[in-house]
C-alpha cells in the first residue's frame, strides 16, 4: 500500500528545504517528494502518516562495528544493575571476559534495535567475515552497510549511539538525499528547525522508515 509520510518540514538534502512537505513511498521505494498537497493530490488512495517537526533522509553510523563488537548494550532487565546506555571500555571488558554466545547475541541485536532509535538506516562496514555471527544480525536488521570513507573524522573515545554526535551536519550524516525512484530510508525528528539536530540539546527521533518499512516509532 503507497502511504505518505507528511512533515512540517522536508529536508531532502541536495534540493530545497520543503515546507509543509511529504514524501509518498510504494514499497521500498520513493514515489514522489514535494509539497503535501501537491503529493496527496497525485495519490488520493495513499494511507497518510503525519509526523512533527523535520522528515530527514536516514542516517548513517560511522561507528557501528565498535558499538557492535566493543560496547554492551544492556537488557533492559538488567537496567537496575548496569543502567541503559552502552557500557565500554574496563566495563565492557568485564562483562566480556564472561560472555556467552547467546548474551553477545542478544547485545548486538539491542545494539542494532536501538540504532534504529536513533534514526539511522545505514551502517559504516566492513564486517569481516571473521565473525559471521555480527554479520547475520546486521543483514536480518535490513540496515545497510556502506563500505566507503567516511565525510568526517571518525572520533576516539565512547561511541556514541546517536550519530550527529561526530559533529556532521546533515547533509554529512545522512545516507544520501531522497530522490524520486531511490530507496525509502527516511528519519523523522521532533526538533523545529535544521539547526536543532546539531549540538547538545535533545533531538528525538519520532520514526525512522528502512526501505518502506515503519521499523521505529516513538511511543
Amino acid at each position: 500500500m503507497l502511504t505518505i509520510h507528511a512533515a512540517p518540514l522536508v529536508l531532502p538534502v541536495g534540493a530545497a528545504a520543503v515546507a509543509d512537505g511529504a514524501v509518498a513511498v510504494d514499497g521500498d521505494r520513493i514515489a514522489a517528494l514535494g509539497p503535501y498537497e501537491e503529493v496527496a493530490a497525485a495519490h488520493p488512495a495513499a494511507r497518510i502518516r503525519r509526523w512533527p517537526g523535520l522528515l530527514t533522509p536516514g542516517l548513517r553510523q560511522d561507528r557501528a562495528r565498535e558499538l557492535l563488537t566493543r560496547c554492551y548494550h544492556p537488557d533492559p532487565r538488567e537496567a537496575d544493575e548496569l543502567g541503559e546506555l552502552p557500557l565500554w571500555g574496563d566495563q565492557f571488558e568485564r562483562l566480556a571476559a564472561a560472555m556467552d554466545t547467546t548474551r553477545r547475541a542478544g547485545s548486538v541485536r539491542r545494539g542494532l534495535q536501538r540504532m534504529l532509535r536513533h534514526g539511522t538506516t545505514h551502517l559504516a562496514g566492513p564486517f569481516g567475515a571473521d565473525d559471521p555471527a555480527l554479520r547475520t544480525a546486521v543483514a536480518r536488521s535490513g540496515l545497510v552497510v556502506r563500505i566507503a570513507p567516511s565525510p568526517l573524522p571518525v572520533r576516539e573515545g565512547v561511541p556514541d549511539l546517536d550519530p550527529f554526535a561526530a559533529g556532521g551536519d546533515l547533509a554529512r550524516t545522512a545516507h544520501g538525499p531522497l530522490t524520486v525512484g531511490g530507496r525509502a530510508d527516511l528519519a523523522v525528528f521532533d526538533v523545529p528547525d535544521e539547526a536543532a539536530l546539531y549540538g547538545g540539546g535533545p533531538r528525538p527521533c519520532v520514526a525512522t522508515v528502512l526501505a518502506g518499512r515503519l521499523v521505529h516509532r516513538a511511543r
